[in-house]
């Protein structure tokens, strides 16, 4: 009886370019992380510019083009001489392109500052006078931000009240009945709380429960003692945990266990949600440095292939 070959008899031949390939990866892996955290900064920063910032700039720029512009008609005025001024109340005005006046000194200003693109008409003048004047960049931005916390703060504080929230929570309603709507909305939105809101539960420790069944462990937040009703009937202390879900950890469903049946794990909530949000590949950084220090010693034949939390805990 002839046995069949094994595979360490005829081991699979490396193709030439796996180091090539493992070495791209590497340096992806690497250069990956910063990059799209600048990306995701640049277009949070473009974002608020684009439909905060700049809306807020062209309503500042209209309001102030409306009440302090001062800008005349030919006919009011009547012809310039020939050097195109006109003197009224002892204040001088030139002509524009479009048959109106405005002052010598904001013509003179804009054209000091643009030369021959200076324009030709007297609202243009006005805008670029508007803009090289009282709206600065360097002056605007940070001002239109305090406005911008500011606003976001009495808002904040509006829908924390009792009537902001009643009005906010009919609008979530509306919203949901949208049927494409409501989907997109659904998703941004647990992004954001989980970005931005504080959880309401408060996590004592971190262990790990059997479930769904005996053999499956899963990563869990304990919250409380649970009810008196369930550890009088299980005949044993019990507490309440939270089964987090990937990659949503603050989404998830609570279950009572038995204390003698949950596993204490040694380490800290901000890992156990790293550990989540990845599906598994961010470990904590004590079981990186065990599996390095055991490589090193030679007692584990195959490298682990562990990803550290980039935490400050590191």
């Amino acid at each position: 009886m002839t046995s069949e070959p094994s595979n360490a008899e005829f081991p699979v031949p490396q193709r030439s370019l796996d180091p090539f390939r493992r070495a791209v990866l590497r340096g992806l892996a690497i250069l990956l992380p910063p990059l799209l955290t600048i990306v995701i900064f640049l277009w949070v920063g473009n974002t608020v510019a684009n439909y905060m910032l700049d809306p807020m700039e062209n309503l500042a720029r209209g309001v102030l083009f409306r009440y302090a512009t001062d800008i005349h008609n030919v006919d009011e005025f009547g012809p310039p001489n020939a050097q195109g001024l006109t003197v009224v109340d002892g204040e001088q005005y030139r002509a524009t392109g479009d048959g109106k006046y405005v002052p010598l000194r904001v013509y003179q200003d804009v054209r000091d500052r643009l030369g021959p693109d200076t324009p030709t008409n007297a609202k243009d003048i006005y805008l670029s006078y508007i803009n090289q004047t009282w709206l600065q960049r360097q002056f605007v931005i940070p001002v239109f931000l305090c406005v911008l916390i500011l606003v976001l703060y009495l808002l904040g504080k509006f829908l924390a009240a009792g009537v902001g929230r009643f009005f906010w929570t009919q609008l979530e309603r509306l919203i949901h009945r949208v049927p494409l709507v409501r989907n997109v909305y659904s998703s941004v939105k647990q992004v954001t709380d989980f970005m931005f809101t504080d959880p309401d539960v408060d996590y004592t420790r971190v262990v790990a429960v059997e479930y769904p069944r005996k053999g499956i462990w899963t990563v869990a937040f304990v919250t409380g003692d649970s009810m008196s009703e369930i550890r009088d009937a299980a005949h044993e202390p019990v507490m309440s945990v939270l089964i987090p879900t990937s990659p949503m950890p603050f989404t998830g469903f609570t279950i009572t266990v038995k204390k003698s049946e949950t596993v204490d794990l040694d380490i800290t909530i901000d890992q156990a949600f790293q550990f989540v949000i990845s599906c598994g590949v961010v470990v904590p950084p004590k079981q990186i440095a065990e599996a390095r220090a055991k490589q090193a010693a030679g007692r584990t034949e195959e490298p682990m292939a562990l990803t550290a939390p980039t935490s400050d805990d590191d």
